[in-house]
């Protein structure tokens, strides 16, 4: 139920937003502005040192001001980062490989995994270890057509681009039209630039904007 709900919730709201700041003040107002916009489903990466303490706080505020938002870690690159975020509190990981070892801990404790993969080779393995929700990454080195190329292969696979993917409608509209269930959206949603200003209420803002976009795109 826990995997399926993460994933149901990511194609519900068609996006993952993903950032991380070293202050956990920001990190905090960020999550509480994404929230604000409605997102139900953020990624919290696991970029520097003071991430997993960060990432604490944001549990602990998540569990006391945000009903239903489930929070995840993304860069998991091995075992030991998956075993410390769900210890903390790791809704489901996200990872820009794709990490055998990840995907066995995850299927084990039945947690969301969505390994990043570049190409058909990757994808294969992950498949075949059990994941279902393919992080393809970087995506604006592959680019939507390389998935309408690929995705005929792996039917029972659902696809999310990470890396480039732009709030424009043509940029956004390219990907759902490729066949993708959802886009990350990193440093174009969530920019340095915003959160070094802490103009957390642009943030929420654009985040509304492009959750009415994506909605619309969906329904085209």
């Amino acid at each position: 139920m826990a995997v399926q709900q993460t994933i149901d919730t990511i194609i519900e709201q068609g996006m993952l937003p993903l950032y991380f700041n070293a202050d956990e003040t920001v990190s905090v107002e960020v999550l509480r502005a994404l929230y604000k916009a409605g997102v139900k489903a953020v990624e919290y990466t696991n970029r520097g040192a003071a991430a997993l303490n960060n990432f604490k706080k944001l549990v602990a505020i998540r569990n006391q001001e945000m009903e239903g938002l489930l929070l995840g870690i993304g860069t998991v690159k091995n075992l030991q980062d998956a075993k410390d975020y769900l210890e903390a509190g790791a809704d489901f990981f996200v990872s820009p490989g794709f990490v055998p070892e990840v995907a066995a801990f995850a299927a084990e404790k039945t947690v969301f995994y969505a390994p990043g993969c570049m190409t058909p080779t990757e994808i294969i393995a992950a498949e075949n270890a059990g994941v279902r929700f393919i992080k393809l990454f970087p995506g604006d080195m592959l680019g939507a057509k390389y998935l309408g190329t690929i995705k005929a292969v792996f039917p029972k696979l659902l696809f999310m681009p990470t890396g480039g993917v732009d709030t424009t409608e043509e940029s956004i509209a390219s990907w759902f039209k490729a066949g993708v269930c959802a886009v990350g959206m990193g440093s174009k949603l969530v920019s340095k630039e915003l959160m070094a200003a802490r103009d957390y209420a642009t943030i929420e803002a654009k985040t509304k904007e492009v959750f009415a976009l994506i909605q619309s795109i969906k329904t085209k």
